[in-house]
C-alpha cells in the first residue's frame, strides 16, 4: 500500500467500479475513486467489532495533507473511545431553531399560558424570533447570537425584553429535552432594557368627576350602559379588565361577600368586596336594560356574550371627566392608592389585588408615608399625654412648593426635583421587605445600592427603582 500523496491521488484512474487505495502510513486513511472520476477521502475504523467508514471530504476541496490531518484527529477520537461517524450522524439530525420554536409553542405555551398570553407570544414568535433564528441549529446558537437579536430590537424595548424571556424559556426546555447540554442557556447574562414604569392614580377630585360623569350616563341606557358599569366595578374592586369582562353571576357569593374567579392572570382568585360593590351588583341585576338570560354581569352586544371592547367608551368617559391621560389599568392602580390612604399594609393590598409577588405590590410603598406619619402622630400623642410630654404639633411655615412624593423634594423657585435619601427602614417599606433583610443584604454585599452619609446608611429612590426593575 503506497502513501497517499497529491500526485498519487491525481494519477488514480477511474475504473468500471469504485475502488479504494489505503495509505501505508496512517491506518484506515484511504482514497475512494468512483467510475465518474470523483475522489473522496475516508477513514475506516473498527467500533464494537464493526467496520465503519467515515467520509472526510472530496479531493479538490481538501488537499491530501488536509485530509490526512483530519484523519489523524478522527483516529485520536476513536482511540479515546469515541465514534466520530455516530457523532456526525447525530449532528446532521440535530433540530433547527424552527423546530424548537414550534415545539415550544405546542408543548409549553399552549398548555401553560393564558389565551391572551398565547396570542402575544405567537405574534412575537412569528414576527421576530422565527425569522431571525430559523436557519440555525439549536446546539449552535450562542450568547452572541441572542445578544445581537436583542440589540436589533432595541427600539422596541418592551417587545425585546418579552422576546428575550421567551428565548430563555425555549433554551431551558431545550436542555430539559436533551437538545443542548445543561447550563448552556445562551440568554444568560444578557440584561434587559430598562423600562419606564408609568404610575397614574386618580385623585379624589378626579374620582368625583369620573363618578359624576358615569352617574349622568346611566340616565341614557343607549350610551353604552354596560361599559359604565364595567368602569365602576373596575374602580371599586381593583380587578383587571379581563376579570370584570368575564365575571359571571355564578361567581358572586352574596353570603361571603366575595367574587370567586375560577381563573385569572395568576390563577383562581377570590376578590373581597364591600357594600358599594354589593349595592352596585344589585343595581345591575335589577336594571331593566340588562338581558335576563345573559350569564355575564357585564353583558355584550351579542346574546349570551360578555362585553368585548370598552376602549372607545372609556375614551369618551375620560374626556368628559377631564382625565384623558388615565388608562383603564390605572383604575387598578387608583384602587391601590386609595387603599394606601386608608392605612392598609402592603401585604393586605397585595391580597386585595391578587398579587403573588411582593415586588409587584412594592410599587405602591412610596404612597404609605402620609398614613404612617398620621398613625405615628396619633400614637405618640396618646403616649405623650400620659407621660407629660408636650404633644402639640409644631406649625411649620408653608413651603414654596409641596412635593407630591414623600421621597422627593423640589428645589424652591425651580421645577427641578432633587433626590432625597431614605433610611434603611424607609427603603425596606418601599421595597416591601423586612428591615432586617436590608441589613442582611448589606452584609452579603447584594441587594440595592446604598451610600454612606457620614456614618449613616442611606438609599436613593432611583437605586431602589433600579433594583425592583432588575428583580
Amino acid at each position: 500500500m503506497p502513501k497517499l500523496t497529491k500526485s498519487l491521488v491525481e494519477k488514480a484512474e477511474p475504473r468500471k467500479t469504485r475502488y479504494m487505495i489505503f495509505d501505508e502510513q496512517l491506518p484506515g486513511f484511504c482514497l475512494s475513486v468512483s467510475p465518474n472520476g470523483r475522489r473522496f477521502y475516508y477513514l475506516q475504523y473498527m467500533k464494537n467489532k464493526r467496520v465503519k467508514r467515515m467520509s472526510i471530504g472530496m479531493h479538490g476541496i481538501l488537499t491530501t495533507e488536509e485530509a490526512r490531518d483530519q484523519a489523524i484527529k478522527l483516529l485520536a477520537e476513536v482511540k479515546s473511545g469515541g465514534d466520530p461517524q455516530r457523532v456526525a450522524q447525530e449532528k446532521r439530525q440535530e433540530p433547527y431553531m424552527d423546530e424548537l420554536c414550534e415545539r415550544y409553542m405546542d408543548e409549553h405555551v399552549a398548555i401553560h399560558c393564558k389565551p391572551r398570553t398565547q396570542a402575544g407570544y405567537a405574534w412575537l414568535m412569528k414576527k421576530f424570533i422565527k425569522p431571525y433564528f430559523r436557519d440555525m441549529k439549536v446546539s449552535e446558537v450562542t450568547r452572541a447570537d441572542v445578544a445581537a437579536f436583542h440589540h436589533k430590537m432595541r427600539n422596541s424595548p418592551y417587545n425585546a425584553n418579552r422576546a428575550l424571556e421567551m428565548i430563555s424559556k425555549m433554551f431551558q426546555l431545550a436542555e430539559l429535552w436533551g437538545l443542548r447540554p445543561d447550563h448552556s442557556n445562551p440568554r444568560r447574562l444578557i440584561k434587559k432594557y430598562p423600562m419606564k414604569s408609568r404610575e397614574r392614580y386618580l385623585s379624589k377630585e378626579e374620582a368625583k368627576r369620573l363618578g359624576a360623569v358615569l352617574d349622568e350616563l346611566k340616565q341614557y341606557p343607549d350610551q353604552n350602559l354596560a361599559a359604565v358599569y364595567c368602569i365602576q366595578l373596575l374602580l371599586l374592586t381593583g380587578c383587571r379588565l379581563s376579570e370584570i369582562q368575564t365575571l359571571k353571576w355564578e361567581y358572586y357569593d352574596r353570603d361571603s361577600k366575595t367574587l370567586r374567579l375560577p381563573d385569572s392572570k395568576t390563577g383562581a382568585k377570590t376578590v373581597y368586596i364591600g357594600a358599594a360593590v354589593i349595592n352596585l351588583l344589585a343595581e345591575i341585576e335589577q336594571h331593566p336594560a340588562r338581558p335576563k338570560d345573559n350569564p355575564y354581569v357585564i353583558w355584550g352586544k351579542k346574546p349570551g356574550m360578555h362585553i368585548k371592547d370598552i376602549q372607545n367608551a372609556w375614551q369618551r368617559f375620560r374626556k368628559q371627566a377631564e382625565i384623558e391621560d388615565v388608562r383603564i389599568h390605572d383604575l387598578r392602580h387608583s384602587f391601590a392608592s386609595f387603599a394606601v390612604s386608608q392605612g392598609m399594609s402592603i401585604a393586605m393590598i397585595g391580597r386585595l389585588l391578587g398579587h403573588t409577588q411582593v415586588q409587584t405590590t412594592a410599587r405602591y410603598a412610596h404612597l404609605m408615608a402620609e398614613p404612617m406619619k398620621q398613625a405615628a402622630t396619633e400614637v405618640t400623642g396618646a403616649l405623650g399625654s400620659l407621660i407629660n410630654v408636650d404633644n402639640t404639633a409644631e406649625e411649620l411655615p408653608e413651603p414654596e412648593q409641596i412635593p407630591e412624593s414623600p421621597f422627593s423634594s423640589i428645589v424652591p423657585g425651580t421645577d427641578v426635583e432633587s433626590p432625597k435619601y431614605l433610611t434603611s427602614d424607609q427603603a425596606a417599606a418601599y421595597l416591601g421587605v423586612a428591615p432586617r433583610l436590608m441589613e442582611n443584604w448589606r452584609w452579603r454585599k447584594c441587594g440595592p445600592v446604598f451610600v454612606k452619609v457620614g456614618s449613616r446608611i442611606r438609599y436613593r429612590l432611583a437605586d431602589l427603582d433600579a433594583y425592583l426593575q432588575k428583580s
